[in-house]
């Protein structure tokens, strides 16, 4: 647990020299490929060795819970307060428990946008509805989400990490 996933951008490496601060935030060292940085969180419920994910109205397809972090708020109070919205459930920052960070394009942005996203594994057992944007929530294995006709790029990147770890099938 606590592994770093990245944005895989072609480069000649051999021409300069990255630190792994920009490994981790790929926009601070490679502007020109990014429009927009979006700074989220994101919840992973994982039951029967599957991956809840929540589907956007607006941009239909299917993604982790959670939301932008907020100027002045912490990844975790942004993430309790996204779930309360998006899937009527409270939550308090000692539920979470920090897992991974990702980096991908962000679904249904504009080009060139990149989503920057804490995720965090949920340690208790809750009892979601959809709500507010959210217009279904769905249990998903890895081989499942990939049969869907939209893919969130950051969907798929944590599926696979969590199928890699054991963690779903």
């Amino acid at each position: 647990m606590g592994t770093l996933m990245t944005l895989m951008i072609p480069i000649k490496t051999d021409q300069i020299r990255v630190h792994p601060f920009h490994l981790r935030y790929p926009c601070s060292y490679f502007p020109e490929f990014c429009l927009m940085q979006l700074l989220t969180a994101g919840l992973l419920v994982i039951e029967n060795r599957k991956l809840l994910l929540a589907y956007s109205r607006n941009k239909r397809c299917f993604y982790l819970p959670g939301g932008k972090i907020d100027a002045g708020e912490t990844a975790t109070s942004a993430l309790c307060r996204e779930i309360a919205e998006e899937m009527n459930v409270d939550l308090g920052e000692s539920d979470l428990q920090y897992y991974t960070h990702i980096s991908a394009p962000a679904y249904g942005e504009r080009n060139g946008t990149i989503m920057e996203q804490e995720c965090f594994l949920l340690n208790k057992k809750i009892h979601p509805s959809a709500s507010a944007e959210v217009g279904a929530l769905k249990y998903f294995s890895l081989e499942e989400y990939l049969q869907e006709e939209n893919k969130a790029p950051g969907a798929v990147m944590i599926l696979e990490q969590l199928k890699r770890d054991g963690l779903i099938d």
